[in-house]
């Protein structure tokens, strides 16, 4: 294919795509129905709360969900911290008999956090005994997350795990900092404006986009899995154990969604409840965003080795197919689009009839405003009411320059595959200082 085909072709494909699966996401939200509430005491509900340097929060997180949700159990998974995670949850522990601690060492620990999920579930298998794991329901939270008080009812309810086909469970992510007015308070007032606007830009994101994706999943049969809010019932984790010698991939960057695959692999059924949701920090800080952005970049373009099994499974059907496919090629389409990008620069500077496609990309990039543009008045009607109609078109256009953070994370993530540097970095959250412990383990 020539090269003036190839860019003339490529970014309608793309384009006629990304407006496909919005135009999908954005009727599964407009249209989407209340969730029937369950009954919690039907279920005997574990949480894992894996940590790595989590002084600054762990305590008030075990403490909140021990409250909200007094017959649970808390595991909390302290891998390996050079902090005093494990100290604070082990005084916990002495004073709670429903409070444990897993404790990871060196040279087993800090290698994933598929891997301190797994020591959590192993912990459990020994302590349930012979109990009815149909209706064990494990919990990961992460350990600044904090779940609504109705959440068990949900989850419990006629669409989650009153469904026995049920393997799964994600509820929605918000940003517990959104209303915050000063996310960086040793900073100026410009650095805090543009760390509220990215603190903001998260919220929306996860409120109705991804909600909207999710919704679109479960017409599909392809909801994916998260870290935080992530709910799974633990005769389903026994299955893909004994498949896969283990729940949770320890070398997976995505354990969490690949999770998700494996139990639709396996025939279970996996649904998103947008009724109910967890908190957690947004990142108001650059550096830490675009870290925790590489690494879900990285971990989808390892997803594609998911590609033949789904393709040739029964149990996904032909939407899915195209769903999950999509997700897991978007990092390299977003990489493709940047080569040819440059490419285009390189070759327009010596083939003045090259300078011809740039009327027609400015076109196609004008287009690809209008689906952001149209997400910001949905949140603010929902989720920020008292701001002005004004506000929530700006933050639609706010999120149109956001998006292009995704660009940035493909190609991080890609080089980072190249130079074989698949370790999994923990995000610091805000609280923590530069000098609290190293935050990346590499391979």
């Amino acid at each position: 294919m020539s090269l003036p085909l190839l860019l003339s072709v490529f970014p309608f494909l793309l384009l006629g795509c990304f407006l496909l699966y919005w135009a999908g996401a954005r009727h599964a939200y407009a249209r989407r129905q209340p969730a029937e509430v369950g009954e919690p005491a039907a279920y005997d509900w574990h949480f894992f709360v894996p940590c790595r340097d989590e002084e600054a929060v762990i305590a008030t997180t075990v403490a909140r969900l021990r409250a909200d949700f007094t017959g649970s159990h808390v595991w909390v998974i302290d891998d390996a911290s050079d902090d005093l995670t494990g100290t604070v949850v082990a005084a916990l522990a002495a004073r709670d008999p429903r409070i444990h601690l897993v404790s990871r060492h060196r040279p087993d620990a800090r290698i994933g956090k598929g891997a301190a999920l797994n020591s959590a579930y192993e912990a459990l298998d020994r302590h349930l005994g012979t109990a009815d794991r149909t209706r064990v329901i494990v919990c990961v939270v992460d350990a600044d997350g904090r779940l609504a008080p109705d959440a068990l009812a949900y989850v419990s309810g006629p669409d989650g795990f009153g469904d026995p086909e049920t393997g799964g469970v994600q509820i929605g992510v918000r940003m517990r900092n959104v209303d915050d007015e000063r996310p960086l308070p040793d900073r100026g007032r410009l650095a805090n404006a543009y760390a509220r606007l990215l603190v903001r830009m998260q919220d929306a994101e996860f409120a109705v986009s991804n909600t909207g994706m999710q919704l679109l999943r479960r017409r599909t049969g392809s909801v994916g899995l998260g870290g935080n809010g992530q709910f799974t019932r633990l005769s389903a984790l026994d299955r893909i154990a004994a498949a896969e010698r283990r729940p949770w991939q320890r070398d997976a960057l995505l354990e969490d969604y690949e999770l998700g695959l494996h139990m639709r692999l396996a025939g279970y059924r996996i649904t998103h409840v947008a009724d109910t949701w967890v908190s957690q920090e947004a990142l108001p800080y650059t550096r830490r965003f675009l870290t925790q952005r590489t690494r879900w970049a990285q971990g989808n373009i390892q997803c594609v080795r998911y590609a033949g099994r789904i393709v040739g499974s029964r149990h996904y059907k032909a939407s899915g197919v195209l769903e999950a496919l999509y997700t897991f090629f978007q990092p390299i389409a977003h990489l493709t689009a940047l080569v040819l990008t440059v490419v285009m620069l390189v070759a327009a500077g010596r083939d003045l009839d090259l300078l011809a496609a740039w009327p027609l990309a400015l076109a196609l990039a004008l287009v690809s405003v209008a689906p952001f543009v149209l997400w910001g008045p949905v949140y603010r009607r929902e989720f920020a009411p008292d701001r002005s109609r004004l506000t929530g078109l700006l933050w639609g256009f706010a999120l149109w320059l956001y998006a292009y953070h995704l660009f940035v994370v493909s190609a991080r993530g890609f080089v980072r595959l190249l130079r074989g540097r698949t370790g999994w970095a923990k995000t610091r959250r805000n609280a923590e200082t530069a000098g609290v412990g190293p935050v990346a383990t590499e391979s």
